[in-house]
């Protein structure tokens, strides 16, 4: 019921007005008087009780993304989460990594105080296989003891956003798990209730501890290595080295581009032994680069990304005074392993970079993140942060018997990882003395097109031996008149192509009570030529029989779990691209060739069956790149024995005649 507030007396609205001001001014408090502190909240039972370091994960909400969608699994949600690492115990936990599980195909878009550890920017999926997050820009986690219980020193928290699909409204999107993995370090599994989840991660006791004698981390190593080294600093600016090695026998890149993140909005003014793919000065201009510097000539500088992509210099420009005259420079972005030349396992490259507020001052040094490399054909390395070591030392300039420290120094390590399915960059195709039937490259075993008419699911079709000297889209015909000799069913939706650039073809030429022999050939349908090719061969129960092989160098390596390195001599060494047949109206295009005679002996080696698959790879390398393997061996004909017809003649002597047999076909 409403108040006549016109029928109200004067003196009773005046007391009104005086009660509502007392009121007022009891409850309200002076400027000049101090705020009551708040009393911090208590924590919770499993902080009190966890000695060592405590994660949790709290799940905040979610909300539906466009376009909306009537299929559960194919609708997309917005998330937001929060992990919180925080150091319980008495010791300072340094360079602070966790894995979530992610487990509902999320797509992680941002997270506020860490980087993704795999080198690969936002946003990244995650949903598969989890991910890795180490800290930034704290990445040491100091004690209550040290700290006077100070949170901001002890513990981060991440606040994660990104988007999930395949969940019901009214279900609960949590991890699998969430761990801390950094060595000398057990977590038991993660206790969830509704959207929370928590677990106390203790040291443990068989953890030997290495002594450091350093103050930083002490170098590790990696399959491939950067050292991020400050050589001169100043408070807006600084010069920086970035040395790469290869460390690995079968590593390689070949026109390598690198790509790192600044996370304070520096930019490169310049740089020698390298440069930048893009030279736009925009991104400074109107970025807070511009607002800083406003009387800076932005038109010299060379790149203002966030994410720029660096690559080698040419030879050409190795005595160039402004960009050249570095050692290890200027390669055209080739990386071979120390098995093949030292020299050219390294490379390096100088920089100028230029700081923003807060960080004008000379000790104020952060390295960028997120450090990704790929080639042309290579392997795929897996990075993970810059962690701070002890400066490099450098020979003296003046050639003095002394040395000079860098200012400061990280060192990043990226290790090899296996191409996924149908990520592959080479496949390998098998056949067999006694078998007719070539097994080829699997099915986009290097990717396949999406709405592609052909069947991406189906197995490759069995060819003829002499059908894998032809491109895959001239095989039909031999492999339809295959088919009907073989009586084979030959599906209406043929299988697609492997969809490679580089495919080798493996071949058991004989076997005999002695030894055996295989020839492996090597297939470039690109266009571009490989120079300072190599291959690499692992085998099980063969490896320690290896002889020779007879048109290429090979070694073995036993380091690299018994592996057979091979590599074109001089006038061998330089692997064509595809060209043109004799008659190019009607004759298919040519790959480029390559192939060796390989003698095995049997001597000291039992139970070596070569055609129940010994005679096979376990792993097959091509320019440090391992190839996708075939899914099955050849089968032996029905009126094939398990023995060469030429058993009786010695392997040296099979594999002397192959050899000059393929002479003569070349």
């Amino acid at each position: 019921m409403g108040i006549p507030w016109r029928k109200v007396s004067p003196f009773v609205t005046l007391f009104l007005f005086c009660f509502t001001t007392v009121l007022h001014t009891t409850t309200a408090q002076d400027y000049g008087d101090p705020a009551p502190e708040a009393k911090p909240a208590k924590p919770s039972k499993e902080i009190e009780t966890c000695n060592g370091i405590f994660i949790s994960y709290v799940f905040q909400g979610r909300e539906k993304e466009y376009p909306h969608v009537k299929n559960v699994s194919a609708q997309a949600w917005s998330f937001q989460a929060m992990a919180t690492v925080m150091n319980t115990g008495a010791d300072e936990l340094k360079s602070w990594q966790i894995f979530i599980g992610f487990q509902n195909r999320e797509l992680l878009v941002s997270a506020e105080g860490a980087v993704v550890v795999d080198g690969d920017g936002f946003p990244i999926r995650v949903g598969n296989n989890g991910t890795t997050l180490a800290g930034y820009p704290m990445t040491d986690l100091k004690t209550a003891i040290d700290t006077a219980n100070d949170m901001t020193q002890m513990q981060v928290q991440i606040n994660l956003k990104g988007t999930q699909f395949g969940l019901s409204e009214k279900s609960n999107p949590m991890p699998k798990t969430i761990k801390l993995v950094n060595d000398g370090y057990i977590c038991p599994a993660a206790t969830k209730k509704g959207t929370y989840m928590h677990t106390c991660c203790k040291k443990d006791p068989k953890f030997k501890v290495k002594k450091i004698t350093t103050k930083f981390f002490p170098r590790r190593y990696g399959d491939l290595t950067f050292t991020y080294d400050i050589l001169k600093a100043f408070e807006n600016k600084y010069q920086a080295q970035v040395t790469i090695d290869n460390n690995h026998p079968l590593g390689r890149l070949d026109q390598w581009n690198l790509t790192w993140e600044w996370m304070r909005n520096e930019f490169i003014y310049s740089m020698k032994g390298a440069y930048t793919h893009k030279m736009d000065p925009s991104e400074c201009i109107y970025g807070p680069q511009g607002k800083y510097y406003r009387d800076f000539d932005f038109s010299t500088v060379m790149n203002c990304q966030k994410k720029p992509v660096i690559a080698d210099l040419p030879p050409e420009k190795e005595n160039d005074d402004k960009v050249g005259r570095l050692p290890y420079c200027c390669k055209n972005g080739t990386l071979l392993p120390k098995t093949m030349n030292e020299t050219k396992a390294r490379a390096i490259f100088q920089l100028e970079v230029f700081k923003l507020p807060p960080d004008m001052n000379r000790t104020a040094l952060n390295p960028p993140q997120n450090w990704n490399i790929v080639g042309r054909l290579n392997p795929n390395y897996k990075c993970g942060p810059p962690l701070r070591v002890d400066p490099t030392a450098f020979p003296d300039t003046t050639g003095l018997p002394a040395t000079t420290s860098a200012v400061a120094s990280w060192q990043v390590s990226c290790n090899m990882t296996k191409p996924k399915a149908r990520e592959a960059k080479c496949c390998v195709s098998y056949s067999a003395y006694y078998s007719d039937d070539a097994i080829a490259c699997n099915t986009c075993a290097c990717g396949c097109e999406e709405n592609a008419k052909c069947a991406a699911n189906a197995p490759p079709l069995l060819l003829p031996p002499d059908a894998l000297l032809l491109p895959f889209e001239n095989r039909t015909v031999k492999a339809n008149a295959y088919a009907k000799i073989k009586k084979y069913n030959v599906p209406k939706k043929l299988p697609c192509p492997d969809n490679c650039g580089v495919s080798v073809n493996w071949h058991v030429d004989s076997d005999h009570s002695n030894g055996w022999t295989a020839r492996i050939t090597l297939f470039n349908w690109e266009n571009n030529a490989f120079s300072d090719w190599y291959s690499a061969v692992q085998l099980k129960k063969a490896f320690p029989g290896f002889e020779k092989a007879y048109s290429f160098n090979g070694t073995k390596l036993p380091e690299a779990n018994g592996t057979i390195f091979m590599q074109g001599p001089p006038g061998l060494n330089y692997l064509v691209g595809e060209v043109n047949g004799t008659h190019p109206e009607r004759d298919p295009r040519v790959p480029g060739k390559q192939q060796t005679v390989i003698s095995f002996t049997k001597k000291g080696i039992r139970d070596l069956n070569i055609v129940k698959g010994d005679g096979f790879p376990t792993k097959l390398f091509f320019n440090g790149e391992e190839c996708a393997l075939p899914k099955e061996f050849p089968k032996m004909n029905k009126n094939g024995g398990n023995r060469s017809p030429v058993a009786l003649v010695p392997a040296v002597l099979i594999a002397v005649l192959t050899f000059l047999f393929c002479i003569g076909l070349n």
